[in-house]
């Protein structure tokens, strides 16, 4: 999903790659509430390589691309399932990607906002809470509040992919709006 606007770009990472994934649900749902002035764009972390540090001095097409769009961004909105008490790793992969030396440290700083649903009773508390450590490691900003974790997700989103549950949505929309104004303070504090 693309939408274009003016003067503040958000990149989508979504950790499943399950076809019908309720956290692509919720990114591309909430995606639609960020205001006209904001340009949203999942980023396809599906054929990034396993990270590997001898691949820096020849880099694969996919890399090189994923890494400009993560520079480009003012901030990040990351849907992550849990699995295993944990992140997947093929966003950890991502992540490993956007923090290198080698290209600057693409997620210096950057402004993060995590949601993300599981079909479990807890929803994907434990895999936020490492997602937030790795971004930390990664000298990123991920936002404090609100806390976005849909349990119960095959209640709260429709076999089409329509988030039907109203304190989910409002979540969202919370979630939307405070990435919005880190990444406002953010730019406010770099103009000075």
């Amino acid at each position: 999903m693309e939408k274009k606007g003016q003067g503040i770009r958000i990149i989508g990472l979504c950790g499943s790659t399950r076809a019908g994934s309720y956290n692509r649900a919720i990114l591309q749902t909430a995606a639609t509430y960020f205001s006209r002035n904001v340009s949203y764009m999942e980023a396809d972390i599906t054929m990034l390589p396993f990270y590997n540090q001898d691949l820096e001095a020849n880099l694969p097409e996919s890399v090189v691309h994923f890494v400009e769009l993560v520079k480009s961004a003012d901030g990040l909105l990351i849907s992550t399932p849990e699995y295993n008490y944990s992140l997947p790793g093929i966003l950890k992969n991502a992540l490993e990607w956007g923090s290198r030396p080698t290209f600057d440290f693409p997620l210096n700083e950057k402004p993060v906002a995590i949601i993300g649903a599981s079909r479990g009773m807890f929803g994907p508390v434990r895999s936020h809470m490492h997602l937030r450590d790795v971004l930390f490691g990664c000298n990123a900003a991920p936002i404090s509040r609100p806390e976005v974790y849909i349990n119960y997700s095959s209640t709260k989103i429709d076999a089409n992919g329509n988030v039907t549950d109203e304190s989910t949505i409002t979540l969202l929309k919370t979630a939307v709006e405070e990435l919005t104004n880190q990444v406002v303070a953010k730019k406010r504090v770099n103009e000075k």
